[in-house]
């Protein structure tokens, strides 16, 4: 791969391939928000149309809700966004390196240049220069992002792929298939390759986990509020995790006093 020439632009707050934000597509937003406020007790700002709505926590912007057009024919999925130094560059990486660009690179104002994509695998992720009012990078408490994990048939067949697309660098395997990637000398996302195990009809994905006061008692939260449990909470080397959908099948994380990026223990 030619090597890429450095952006003269305005930098990212945030390290490239850092998740700086995450964005729900819905088809019952107003329900989506009774859900997550209740849930990671988020506080919402409707945007200058309505939709998408922002939700923040501290006045710091966390996530935005997004509703889906009803003919849409898309399942309700959360979609992580990777910080870029130059979006441009990062989606002409995205090309080459064998995935899809499937919207942008677009100008989204005080948000800067924005576009979605997908890996070789098909999940999709999106990516962007400067979120307006990001939490910091690695910020930490209930409600927060936690980390982000990319579930796939095989973490080792996407590891070049993103590793020529942000820079990353490849820690050893902490687990048969479960890489981490680090940016800016941090760990700052995880891959998980499942094999058969990965649900046919979901496919590739990426899964944003957020932090939380009591990793049962939001689980037993999630369920009274008609959302899932997919994998129940367990113990693990960061915290107590869980795997739960919302009343609209959107899959995400919770976990009890997480570090940066779990490490599966073989």
């Amino acid at each position: 791969m030619t090597e890429a020439p450095e952006s003269a632009g305005p930098r990212a707050p945030h390290a490239p391939g850092t998740p700086c934000w995450v964005s729900l597509m819905t088809r019952a937003a107003d329900a989506a928000e009774e859900f997550y406020g209740a849930v990671l007790g988020w506080e919402f700002r409707a945007g200058p149309l309505g939709r998408p709505v922002r939700a923040s926590l501290g006045g710091r912007e966390v996530a935005v809700i997004n509703q889906l057009p009803a003919d849409a024919g898309l399942s309700a999925a959360w979609t992580p966004y990777l910080a870029s130094d130059d979006v441009d560059l990062t989606a002409e990486r995205v090309r080459l390196s064998g995935g899809t660009v499937a919207v942008g690179p677009l100008d989204a104002g005080e948000n800067g240049r924005v576009a979605v994509a997908a890996d070789p695998s098909g999940a999709v992720f999106g990516f962007c220069t400067a979120w307006a009012h990001p939490a910091p990078a690695g910020a930490r408490g209930p409600g927060m992002p936690a980390w982000t994990e990319l579930r796939t048939v095989s973490a080792v067949r996407v590891t070049t792929f993103y590793a020529r697309v942000f820079g990353y660098e490849a820690e050893p395997p902490s687990a048969p298939d479960h890489i981490t990637l680090r940016s800016g000398g941090r760990p700052v996302v995880a891959l998980r390759g499942m094999g058969h195990a990965l649900p046919r009809a979901l496919g590739a994905h990426w899964l944003p986990h957020f932090e939380v006061a009591d990793t049962d008692a939001t689980v037993r939260q999630v369920l009274e509020l008609g959302g899932r449990v997919l994998e129940p909470a367990h113990d693990g080397p960061y915290g107590r995790v869980a795997t739960v959908a919302d009343p609209q099948g959107a899959r995400f994380g919770v976990a009890r006093r997480v570090g940066t990026v779990p490490r599966p223990r073989g």
